[in-house]
């Protein structure tokens, strides 16, 4: 891609690490070059040249023809050169390639060469980095690398700026585009994306009072009356949930260590055999523990029909 704005004697572009070759490609059916060699989805993201920046450029080529090769991978896409290429076809200039072999990813490489030398503004900048680092954008990247640090440290932009592109991008994607193209200011947007931010918060403060005056409703009505906070009843009401939860475990552990036991003792000879003397003290039986036991059962199956349990 060329700079934003051009004198007669600048087509500034960061060469490639470790080029392996140059190969001129004619520029007599350019539209096939073009067709052919595929843009990185990483640069796609880039802006274009203003009508009168890529007037400049192309009258910048045709005087002087192309000073810096466009860069291109194995695959044939372009990593950096786009404005360059279609400069060439209008000028009628021979379009020259040279293949990148550096040690950074093609999506590095793209944003590295694009972001810092071109007329950007931070917030477009900051938006684009986003953007290409984005699930739609870079699918294969982790979480981490996702994360406004990462994103900032792999650009070489402000963390500042990049944690607001990121806002914008996730309660404002609609103006993410208009950002990129400098039509709107990153600072406008992100006015933008913290009151529907602050909206999705209200919306969700609602449907989770809600949700607890159907699970808890005098930890509800604390909230109403502002004796908790609704932060502080919901922590409460997870530290009840976990512990019922526990609870339920255990006593399903119990039932399922016990009953099926007690059910395979049934016509046996187990209690027949059954010595007191032999029992541990504190686990003997006695009539006492098995008429517990029988109420025990009964209030079992009396659960498990009012359950329909099988």
């Amino acid at each position: 891609m060329g700079s934003g704005r051009l004198t007669p004697a600048d087509q500034r572009c960061p060469q490639p690490r470790r080029p392996q070759h140059s190969t001129a490609l004619s520029s007599t059916n350019p539209e096939k070059h073009i067709t052919e060699l595929s843009v990185h989805p990483t640069l796609a993201i880039f802006p274009t040249l203003a009508p009168d920046e890529m007037r400049a450029l192309t009258e910048n080529i045709r005087t002087h023809g192309l000073l810096h090769p466009i860069v291109r991978d194995a695959s044939g896409q372009i990593l950096d050169g786009r404005s360059r290429l279609t400069a060439c076809r209008k000028a009628g200039v021979e379009s020259v390639f040279t293949i990148y072999d550096g040690a950074a990813a093609p999506h590095d490489y793209v944003l590295a060469v694009n972001l810092h030398r071109r007329t950007l503004s931070r917030g477009q900048a900051a938006m684009i980095a986003v953007k290409a680092c984005s699930d739609g954008e870079q699918q294969e990247r982790s979480a981490s690398e996702r994360t406004a640090r990462s994103i900032a440290e792999r650009s070489a932009l402000s963390l500042g700026r990049v944690g607001q592109a990121l806002t914008v991008a996730r309660f404002a994607e609609d103006l993410v585009e208009r950002v990129i193209a400098g039509t709107l200011g990153l600072d406008e947007a992100l006015k933008t994306a913290q009151h529907r931010k602050a909206e999705a918060a209200a919306r969700d403060e609602v449907t989770q009072l809600e949700k607890l005056r159907e699970e808890d409703p005098e930890l509800a009505d604390q909230v109403d009356t502002d004796k908790l906070s609704l932060v502080a009843a919901l922590v409460q009401r997870q530290h009840v949930t976990t512990e019922q939860a526990r609870q339920q475990q255990v006593s399903t552990d119990l039932l399922c260590q016990l009953l099926p036991a007690l059910a395979e003792l049934q016509g046996g000879e187990a209690f027949s055999k059954y010595d007191p003397e032999r029992a541990q003290p504190e686990r003997r039986v006695t009539g006492e523990i098995i008429s517990r036991a029988q109420t025990a059962l009964v209030e079992c199956a009396a659960v498990w029909k009012e359950r329909d349990l099988p």
